[in-house]
């Protein structure tokens, strides 16, 4: 399955940090996968994408041959895993669901936070939540962990999504475990983490079903580990949440942790996270409808996602996008825009050697042309 070591949430600071690195279960399933009887082909990992140099010179072309230390190069990886979860931003404060507070905190409160008087929600969740109250004071720490009217306070969040978390509000625990485990702003305690992840998981957190999920196959990275996370990353899949639907995606493409290979369900699943516009599932999905892995072969609704995912900025996608157009796959042949979307990607860290020698091989008007689009694209 797919695999990025990129670290989430540690907290509800940063929600592009929420989930836990995945490199034990990287090798995890490299182990499985050892031991099957026959290498499944996998899809392709999510990239760590690097953020094109602005202020580069848009004119110099990539030459053939450049040196490839430290860059990326555009080839599968063995043993793909499920990505970390990539949470979307916080929503915004009328979208907020009062359950993950445990309880519509007092309507003054939660009235004020709705309509984004912070200050005066926290004003008034504050009174609530220092007499016991366990939805106030999940309130008052989440408007303090993301610093919504008053300065942002990471070590008094803990403090209070404690305290909620020792009443048993789901959102609080999950919140608390992930400081646990971060030790940033509270004691680390992977102990006390794995507890409040589990109660948080099972009361229906799909944040913590997939964390726990990821601690469960790094407590045991065998098969039997992994089935026990299957079923923690389904409950999340079920929700909507795409991190758990592409990891239930990889798990049936390998027929890992107990379940069957099922390319067929793979690809569903794999639909339904590029649908959210989950980047890797993008390119997956779009290599699978091409390949016709899973289902019947549709080149231009592949090239479609690997078109989105590119213009998403995923430079893997921006690689392959480019050969499709390269190849006329799913479109009309271009050799501009392939020689564009190399360059996107090029500049971004990846080399990918067949590329470069299509680059030489364009004539000076060609190569005009292809830098022309490509500063113009994403």
């Amino acid at each position: 399955m797919c695999c990025s070591t990129r670290p989430r949430r540690a907290s509800r600071i940063d929600v592009r940090r929420s989930l836990l690195p995945l490199a034990v279960l990287a090798a995890a399933l490299l182990t499985e996968a050892a031991a099957a009887a026959q290498t499944v082909p996998l899809p392709q990992p999510r990239p760590d994408a690097g953020v094109p140099d602005a202020s580069a010179p848009a004119a110099n072309a990539p030459a053939a041959g450049a040196p490839t230390t430290g860059v990326r190069v555009d080839k599968p990886i063995a043993t793909p895993l499920p990505q970390p979860a990539t949470t979307a931003p916080l929503p915004s404060a009328d979208a907020i669901n009062p359950d993950r507070f445990g309880a519509k905190p007092s309507d003054s409160a939660y009235g004020a936070f709705q309509r984004g008087l912070y200050k005066t929600a926290y004003n008034l969740a504050l009174v609530r939540a220092q007499n016991g109250d366990p939805a106030a004071q999940t309130l008052v720490a989440e408007i303090l962990s993301r610093g919504l009217g008053v300065p942002l306070n990471a070590a008094e969040a803990a403090k209070w999504y404690a305290l909620a978390a020792e009443q048993g509000v789901p959102e609080s625990q999950f919140q608390y475990a992930l400081m646990l485990l971060d030790g940033r702003y509270v004691k680390k305690d992977e102990k006390a983490a794995y507890a409040l992840m589990q109660a948080a998981a099972e009361a229906g957190n799909r944040l913590a079903q997939f964390n726990f999920a990821q601690l469960l196959v790094q407590q045991d990275p065998g098969d039997a580990g992994i089935a026990k996370a299957a079923t923690y990353y389904e409950r999340a899949a079920a929700t909507g949440l795409a991190d758990a639907q592409y990891a239930m995606a990889q798990i049936y493409a390998n027929g890992a942790g107990g379940k069957p290979r099922d390319d067929a369900q793979a690809r569903r699943l794999l639909a339904q996270a590029a649908r959210q516009n989950y980047d890797t599932a993008q390119v997956d999905l779009a290599t699978w409808m091409i390949e016709g892995r899973g289902g019947d072969r549709d080149l231009k609704s592949g090239f479609g996602w690997m078109k989105q995912a590119a213009e998403g900025g995923n430079v893997a996608a921006q690689n392959r996008l480019a050969k499709l157009y390269m190849e006329g796959i799913g479109t009309e042949p271009d050799l501009i825009l392939a020689a564009a979307w190399y360059i996107v990607a090029r500049r971004a860290g990846l080399i990918d050697p067949e590329m470069d020698d299509f680059l030489q091989g364009l004539d000076d008007g060609q190569t005009k042309q292809a830098l022309q689009k490509a500063n113009r694209l994403p």
